[in-house]
């Protein structure tokens, strides 16, 4: 008797995993969530962006950082902008998989958002860049991006009396430096963060904002699904650099990551966290657009991402049902996807309204 008691229960759990890949079982039941993570910082608000003391916010620079922003003339066919691979209507991304810059060139990784970059320690997904600043320096001069150089594009600037005016108006010199140019464009990019979501309300009291299915998805987030591991913090995102095993289908035959930066053996492979507000707008995802909707994405991290030697440890199977990731994938959607005007309704301006 005790014998095919132990056999009826071997057989039960081993239907277990069968289950969970089916979806036919339903997930556990919602509690109330109290906002939390598992990461040193709990998620919730966005603090005070961060601001360099040599770079002050006016509303001078932020607006002639705007207009550089979305001026092709910083490129070298004048036909590629910040906006180009950043557009305010794809999250502050672009339609990927990767990014296309001058003469139709596809980059071998997807763009960064600018979204709440501010709060990035490092730029770019492998790093390299350590401010603002320094990353909006990057694509003027990369020949697949915008195919420029600095002395070209600051040519060319100089050569616009409007600009040069704004210039002068708001660093109080001239002629215009590439510094200068790079400190524009950071103190626009200041601006676009995220201070109201469903979220946001529902952290400050607002019990009403999440629907039922989204509570779920937060917990799930909070719990089952294991996503504050690195997805922490106000702006979801750790800022540090993680090997998922992504399946490399951009035109790099590899991409070593973080290791082209740091020589070090343990960073290969390694991409920065993205944040996971505005996600939904910004498919495909990962860094070369391998996973094309955020349910394949979330999919591609039940299953505890891809095989890879480098595989970060934090990378495990997570067992989640159909429901729950129908759930997560609510929450993602509706809940983090930002409300303020300064993130979602970001006008561009048209070429006939940049400086002459």
């Amino acid at each position: 008797m005790r014998e095919i008691q132990v056999l009826l229960l071997g057989a039960f759990f081993l239907f277990i995993p069968l289950l969970a890949r089916s979806g036919d079982t339903p997930p556990v039941p919602t509690t109330k969530v109290n906002v939390h993570s598992l990461g040193p910082e709990r998620i919730g608000d966005l603090p005070p962006v961060p601001v360099p003391v040599n770079n002050p916010q006016t509303s001078k620079n932020i607006l002639l950082g705007k207009q550089l922003y979305f001026d092709t003339r910083l490129s070298k066919d004048n036909t590629i902008s910040c906006a180009s691979c950043h557009s305010p209507d794809k999250g502050f991304s672009d339609a990927g998989p990767t990014s296309k810059g001058i003469k139709d060139q596809l980059g071998g990784r997807r763009s960064m958002p600018v979204i709440n970059a501010a709060y990035n320690p490092l730029q770019f997904w492998d790093g390299r860049a350590e401010s603002l600043e320094e990353q909006a320096k990057g694509p003027i001069q990369n020949p697949v991006e915008m195919g420029n150089t600095h002395e070209n594009a600051l040519k060319t600037l100089n050569s616009i009396p409007g600009y040069v005016d704004s210039f002068k108006q708001v660093f109080g010199s001239t002629p215009i430096t590439i510094d200068q140019v790079a400190q524009a464009i950071a103190a626009f990019e200041r601006t676009v963060v995220t201070t109201d979501s469903l979220f946001d309300r529902y952290v400050r009291g607002d019990e009403k904002s999440l629907t039922a299915q989204e509570k779920m998805g937060l917990e799930i987030f909070n719990g089952k699904g294991h996503c504050t591991a690195c997805h922490w913090g106000g702006n979801f995102s750790d800022g540090r650099f993680h090997n998922l095993a992504v399946t490399q289908v951009g035109p790099l035959q590899v991409d070593k990551g973080r290791f082209d930066v740091t020589q070090d053996p343990e960073d290969l492979g390694k991409f920065r966290t993205m944040t996971v507000r505005d996600a939904a707008l910004r498919a495909p995802y990962l860094h070369d657009g391998a996973e094309k909707t955020l349910e394949d994405l979330l999919e591609f991290y039940n299953r505890g991402g891809g095989k890879d030697p480098n595989l970060d440890p934090l990378m495990v199977p997570l067992g989640l049902f159909r429901e729950e990731i129908q759930a997560l994938a609510a929450f993602i959607k509706n809940a983090l996807t930002s409300l303020n005007p300064e993130a979602a309704k970001v006008q561009p301006i048209p070429a006939s309204n940049l400086p002459k």
